[in-house]
């Protein structure tokens, strides 16, 4: 009966040690149980200091950037909390976050502040990771990290108000565990935003072979970029937006990932956008998973318009010592032109590779939303290549 018993409940003792492996090792119940005598709890936030209720900055103006965050010493970023009164569109992109870690001048995380932490193109809508979310207050206003940040030399974080108006309020917390010391082996947070409109080559955007014979890519050239880094560290996720300007599905790009300078075929190459988000044929619909999910969908035609993926690597961080260069290919061998906007999330050992010069506001401006109009004019052009028939249909070919 003893026996019994224990083969019972051994696997339920298993899974339990994993858990609590798991949790030891990722934070998400981390140590919770261990009491810690040489760690204080402690927060800076924008609380009226003077005992009332104006808990905000006020009036930051255009190209003003502010300080929202200066301690000296070393500790753990924990949480972080904003929500913003601005009236502008899309102000979120237009408010730029950086971070710097143990005095350092050029920032570990560079980002508009709405993509660092799960909105994209400007937009407010609800968003729900493990690390990150954006939460409800009239529709996705309040957004928050989990992201542990470590610092053993000092920490700042300030926010430039790139835009054209004022921002009206912004409100946030930083709560952080103040330590004796920082072990050097801790990687330090980094997160870097990019942008770009991809070009389709010559012979068309030629997805699924809806064009002719489709080429192949044995190189990664052209594929576009999440992070490009040296140093030793690991890779643990992206928010990914894309924005699609044709009805095909924009996702047939397989990641590639270039690990410590090697070349292409890499150890970590991926089978497609959607195989890679873990999810599979073309989805369109909208899933919140801890580690991975579909934040936001297109409700166009198709594939057309914006959509939002990401993917956390909880479990699985990407590894590297030398250098990475994370990558993802813009449909089958960069067939298509979209409009694609990431926030790559990683830590590693400092210093670290200087990011490019930010986007310009004019240049990360989201593009607008192909509609039933542009497709009419689509529509028309193509009658009129196939003579103007009265009763063509849509599907002739010549």
């Amino acid at each position: 009966m003893k026996l019994l018993k224990i083969t019972f409940f051994l696997p339920v003792i298993i899974m339990i040690m994993s858990v609590a492996s798991s949790a030891q090792n990722f934070g998400d119940l981390k140590d919770l149980a261990v009491i810690k005598k040489d760690v204080k709890s402690k927060r800076v936030s924008s609380y009226d200091i003077t005992g009332g209720n104006n808990d905000r900055i006020e009036n930051i103006q255009p190209g003003e950037v502010k300080e929202i965050f200066n301690v000296d010493g070393s500790g753990i970023i924990t949480h972080i909390w904003v929500t913003i009164a601005h009236n502008p569109r899309f102000s979120r992109r237009n408010i730029i976050v950086r971070m710097y870690w143990d005095g350092e001048t050029e920032p570990s995380v560079e980002s508009p502040i709405g993509d660092f932490f799960g909105n994209g193109w400007g937009e407010f809508y609800n968003f729900a990771s493990l690390p990150l979310a954006v939460a409800p207050g009239g529709g996705g206003r309040a957004m928050t990290s989990y992201f542990q940040m470590p610092f053993g030399d000092g920490a700042r974080i300030t926010i430039e108000n790139d835009s054209e108006e004022k921002i009206d309020a912004f409100y946030y917390y930083v709560d952080y565990e103040e330590h004796r010391s920082i072990k050097k082996d801790i990687g330090r947070f980094h997160a870097w935003f990019n942008h770009e409109i991809t070009e389709a080559p010559p012979e068309g955007e030629n997805e699924w072979g809806t064009l002719g014979e489709v080429g192949e890519n044995d190189t990664g050239d052209g594929n576009y970029l999440f992070m490009d880094t040296t140093g030793a560290g690991q890779f643990i996720g992206v928010n990914y937006y894309v924005n699609c300007p044709s009805p095909m599905w924009y996702g047939e790009g397989d990641d590639m990932f270039f690990i410590d300078g090697e070349s292409w075929p890499t150890n970590l190459h991926g089978t497609g956008t959607e195989d890679y988000f873990n999810m599979s044929w073309c989805p369109k619909e909208l899933y919140d998973h801890p580690y991975f999910g579909l934040a936001r969908v297109n409700k166009e035609t198709g594939w057309m318009g914006r959509t939002h993926c990401y993917r956390f690597h909880i479990q699985d961080p990407v590894r590297f010592t030398e250098s990475l260069r994370a990558t993802i290919e813009h449909g089958h061998n960069n067939y298509m032109t979209q409009e694609m906007s990431s926030v790559a999330y990683w830590y590693q050992s400092e210093p670290h590779k200087p990011f490019p010069e930010m986007i310009s506001r004019e240049d990360r401006t989201p593009k607008p939303v192909i509609g039933t109009t542009d497709m009419h004019r689509w529509r028309d052009a193509w009658r009129k290549s196939m003579g103007n028939g009265a009763t063509l249909w849509g599907n002739e070919n010549k």
